[in-house]
């Protein structure tokens, strides 16, 4: 009997030990949450614990709250932090992120120039901002060959744009100004002519999909792996690409400063920037590969907005991410007070 007692005692502090490690061997990855979570879990997160043995554990919410939980923890409670590329300048800026040690990241020898972000954070997969709409709610044989478009009168209370991040829309005012998001003031009275035909801002992903299924905006500028989203669920969407380029977005991932699992960090981001994960995320969700030598299938390679050669990357309008961390609370106050509140 006594000797039953300490075997079973035996097993509880071997069971116990266990669950400590496999407790402090977690990873842990702030994220977005709905699809782009699943999105990260299925394409990099299970192959992470297929090689690793180590589970990941995902803490999800809005890009800024994120930010603004790490700023005011000034500590990282988690390991890695998924976030859009100029955000990420921001956790860069903030001392934030580790300075990343490139030769464990052997993978991402082959980015795109545009996903080599900063020492701090790379690009996970690209995509573009442009306009989406329902072909059978615009008037009859509009296809959005030119931003100019969306400035027609027939076009008046129809438009979403996000709420959160103006920047694409800044941006295309003032290149259609002669300008560049440098130099965004030329671009104001460009941007006040639109309001006619701005009909709501969305919150956030699940809003804008909201409002284009139900046709309440019709049209908007929206996040193009998004709009994918919503066609596979049977919604009636198309995505244009206007003349003057598509403004491109890039994901991006960071080790948390003060991480206990920086190696398994390293682990998790080379896997990400593995072609085969690279491809997996193309086709899943029709995010645009980051790395040059992942081969994406070629009917999800010819769909508007996929990126998959240098001169598709090139013929973007990129807003330099610095500049975009420099300029985010600027832009948003003048959104807010001169668009928004119109």
């Amino acid at each position: 009997m006594l000797r039953h007692a300490v075997a079973l005692t035996l097993m509880s502090t071997a069971l116990l030990a266990a669950a400590t490690a496999n407790a402090a061997d977690k990873l842990i990855v702030s994220t977005w949450g709905g699809s782009f979570k699943d999105l990260i879990d299925e394409a990099i997160g299970q192959q992470f614990t297929q090689e690793t043995g180590v589970e990941v554990e995902y803490v999800t919410g809005g890009t800024i709250d994120r930010l603004n939980k790490a700023k005011l923890a000034g500590t990282a409670e988690t390991d890695l932090t998924f976030t859009t590329s100029h955000v990420g300048w921001l956790y860069t800026h903030d001392g934030l992120f580790e300075t990343l040690d490139m030769s464990k990241l052997p993978n991402a020898a082959n980015l795109v120039q545009q996903a080599k972000l900063s020492p701090s954070h790379l690009g996970v997969w690209g995509y573009v901002y442009t306009i989406g709409y329902r072909p059978d709610l615009v008037p009859k044989g509009e296809t959005f060959g030119s931003w100019e478009d969306l400035w027609k009168p027939e076009l008046k209370g129809t438009l979403a744009l996000p709420d959160w991040d103006p920047s694409h829309i800044i941006a295309i005012s003032a290149k259609l100004s002669g300008s560049d998001a440098q130099h965004w003031e030329k671009g104001q009275d460009k941007l006040k002519a639109l309001i006619p035909n701005i009909k709501s801002f969305y919150t956030n992903d699940a809003n804008s999909e909201q409002l284009i299924a139900t046709g309440e905006t019709p049209v908007q500028v929206m996040l193009s792996m998004n709009a994918y989203h919503m066609m596979e669920e049977g919604v009636n969407i198309k995505l244009a690409m206007p003349k003057e380029g598509a403004v491109l977005g890039v994901d991006a991932m960071g080790i948390n400063k003060g991480s206990k699992h920086a190696a398994l960090a390293y682990t998790f981001m080379n896997i990400a920037l593995s072609p085969e994960v690279q491809a997996k995320i193309a086709k899943i969700n029709h995010g645009s590969p980051v790395v040059t030598n992942a081969t994406v299938d070629p009917e999800i390679a010819k769909l508007p907005g996929m990126l998959t050669t240098k001169a598709q990357w090139d013929a973007t309008v990129n807003i330099d991410p610095e500049l975009r961390a420099e300029k985010t609370a600027e832009w948003r106050k003048w959104f807010s007070e001169n668009i928004m509140a119109h």
